[in-house]
């Protein structure tokens, strides 16, 4: 490695850090670089002149000495970064790593995406009274609303804070910040800690909820436990939970696929609840810039929220299977 490529490596790091990722995925994006110019330099080829072919055969070589496809994925990623920063700072002409993808990795087919105003339809448009139609069957009424005025609340929290359903499944009461208008997430296996505003039109659904809904939910579900005999080990296991079922338990899953059915009522478009998080989250890419969007996203790596980005949407939204034969 010429020292010209160790000034690249030095301000790449810097670069990272000013586009908003973390010390740590910037750390690891060079450490990626550095392996690739020590080999280029193996190969007495300059970084400046690096091809398309330089690239796949670095590839082959790192697939032949064990390196899995999600491996070359990553060593693909993090060189397209770099080669961009070389386009951005020092006006190489393309990116030799542009073009490259790897076999075998699994790419989503994603859904449209909806506007912000479109998810603010959804939200207005969920009715929290039940319509009678006849022949249909119903729940005791007076049970099937409660439900769907606590339903309204998770959507809420879906549209407005892109939570997870195990998110979701896991708050407590005092996880609501209602005075401050926050909410705070805690660090799990699958997300990051972080706290979130909460919009002030929730604070009044979420004020009514806790104090009112969430109450006469809880009334009905200890009679039902006592005729049960299973009230002090269920109860124990509930009575702190944000959200409480109105049954013996409360199956979070099923719970949001009831909710989406009632979703898709009104608006058929909406295929899951993973369907309306990435809209969310696509759209504060908009607004947000890449490192705001992974701390409101709980994103353990910035690669996670970058798969978000409108240009890669778009792109996966297009896929047509075809792969580099790597």
């Amino acid at each position: 490695m010429n020292k010209a490529e160790q000034i690249y490596l030095e301000q790449f790091n810097e670069w990272l850090i000013i586009k908003g990722y973390t010390s740590k995925t910037a750390q690891s994006l060079t450490k990626t670089a550095i392996y690739f110019l020590n080999w280029i330099t193996e190969q007495n080829i300059v970084v400046e002149q690096v091809s398309y072919n330089d690239v796949v055969a670095y590839i082959n070589y790192k697939k032949k000495i064990g390196n899995k496809q999600r491996t070359l994925q990553l060593i693909t990623n993090a060189l397209k970064h770099f080669f961009e920063f070389l386009i951005t700072e020092y006006n190489l002409a393309e990116n030799p790593v542009s073009n490259v993808q790897i076999k075998g990795i699994k790419r989503k087919v994603l859904c449209e995406i909806f506007t912000h105003d479109e998810l603010e339809t959804i939200y207005k448009s969920y009715i929290t009274e039940t319509q009678i139609v006849a022949g249909r069957t119903y729940p005791p009424q007076t049970l099937n609303n409660l439900a769907k005025k606590r339903n309204k609340v998770i959507l809420g929290l879906l549209i407005y804070q892109g939570l997870k359903t195990e998110e979701l499944a896991k708050l407590q009461l005092q996880d609501l910040q209602l005075r401050e208008g926050k909410i705070t997430l805690h660090t799990s296996n699958t997300t990051e800690g972080r706290t979130l505003k909460l919009e002030v039109h929730q604070l009044f659904d979420l004020s009514d909820y806790v104090n009112i809904i969430r109450k006469q939910i809880l009334e009905v579900k200890t009679t039902l436990l006592k005729k049960s005999n299973n009230l002090e080990s269920v109860n124990l296991k509930s009575v702190n939970l944000l959200f409480v079922s109105i049954g013996t338990s409360l199956n979070f899953p099923n719970l949001m696929q009831k909710l989406v059915k009632t979703v898709k009522e009104t608006n058929p478009k909406v295929k899951d609840v993973n369907h309306i998080r990435t809209s969310v989250i696509t759209n504060w890419l908009k607004l947000y810039n890449l490192r705001k969007v992974q701390y409101m996203a709980g994103h353990r790596y910035i690669s996670s929220t970058e798969a978000y980005q409108v240009n890669n949407i778009e792109a996966l939204q297009e896929d047509v299977n075809k792969y580099h034969p790597l």
